[in-house]
């Protein structure tokens, strides 16, 4: 709010200026009530949450540090808190485990605003109540560098509806979820416009895949329960890296269609623009959270039955594992090496 007449307006209240103890009421006031399987939950050194009779606990973590992951220029700060979980339900969705609970950790530079902070917690509080998850606990830290974001997911699936990377075999047909693309795309548009350099704009359902990714978690959860593919990966680091991944894990090879692979309409009028290549742009490029499946062809009526009941998400068939141990992209000109997906510790994110 503007400052009366002749005042200068006062700066905004920082996480410094509340300190721990006022964060974490100021948090935990936020969180609503704990289902009844969450025995103990936020206040207490740990949580204690009650297993599903039957069922196996997944657990996944993931990290998200500014400048690294994230730059605050590029998104708000419930986009970042929506987007701190809904990684973290890709990979629960990839396992076909079906999210339960969330601990949430901040590594906070005392510089914050506490407008921003509330902001963050309302953004990952409204993507779990979305999924049916609840935030049991966590940690605040104080930072002397980057704002860091890191976030442990609990869910539970059956032992026999179990999904992996290593369950392909030679001859499973290689499904993907959605479109991909449009987030590396969203990236390159926002980076370009915060550094003063706008050049087109992609469509606003392309810049929400990079600020507000979509979890398949329905999708992966139908299909391991009707144990329709043999194995099931997020595309976080690229639908090559997926395809490459699990291929390893399998011991197989695979080979990927290029006429196949369904890009993102955005995305591909935003690298035609920029005179790249919208296929290789979208194979190479990560945070789509889209997923991949191996699916057997005498499974495939079972598969397809399965993602009908997640619908509006669309499955595209993109190749198949092979015997041979090469990785490869076919098109009408033959076959080539597929590209190289995002790796960490090589720049970028």
């Amino acid at each position: 709010m503007p400052g009366s007449a002749g005042m200068a307006p006062s700066a905004p209240r920082t996480v410094a200026d509340l300190g721990e103890h006022a964060l974490l009421e100021r948090l935990r006031g936020r969180v609503p009530p704990a289902p009844a399987w969450v025995a103990l939950g936020i206040g207490d050194d740990a949580a204690v949450l009650e297993p599903v009779r039957n069922e196996l606990v997944v657990a996944t973590t993931d990290t998200l540090v500014e400048g690294v992951h994230f730059d605050p220029r590029l998104a708000t700060f419930a986009d970042l808190g929506h987007k701190a979980l809904a990684v973290n339900l890709s990979d629960l969705a990839a396992m076909g485990a079906t999210p339960r609970a969330a601990l949430l950790s901040l590594a906070l530079p005392d510089a914050v605003a506490v407008v921003d902070f509330d902001a963050l917690v309302d953004g990952f509080l409204a993507a779990a109540a979305a999924a049916g998850v609840a935030l049991v606990g966590g940690n605040l830290a104080r930072s002397p560098g980057p704002l860091v974001v890191d976030v442990t997911a609990l869910g539970s699936v059956r032992r026999r509806r179990v999904l992996g990377r290593s369950g392909g075999r030679p001859g499973d047909e290689l499904y993907v979820s959605g479109t991909i693309g449009g987030a590396t795309a969203a990236l390159e548009w926002l980076s370009a416009t915060a550094a003063g350099d706008p050049a087109g704009e992609p469509p606003p359902a392309t810049i929400a895949r990079y600020r507000r990714p979509q979890a398949r978690v329905r999708l992966g959860v139908v299909v391991g329960r009707t144990r329709s593919a043999g194995a099931c990966m997020d595309l976080s680091d690229g639908l090559a890296d997926a395809v490459r991944q699990m291929a390893a894990a399998s011991g197989t090879g695979a080979r990927v269609e290029a006429g196949a692979v369904p890009i993102d309409p955005g995305a591909r009028a935003w690298f035609e623009r920029h005179g790249r290549g919208p296929l290789e742009a979208a194979l190479a490029g990560g945070e789509d959270y889209e997923l991949l499946f191996a699916v057997p062809p005498r499974r495939r009526r079972s598969f397809l039955a399965a993602t009908r009941l997640a619908r509006p998400i669309e499955v595209t068939r993109i190749g198949a594992l092979t015997r041979e141990p090469a990785v490869v992209l076919a098109d009408s000109r033959g076959e080539s090496p597929l590209p190289e997906g995002f790796a960490h510790f090589r720049g970028g994110r």
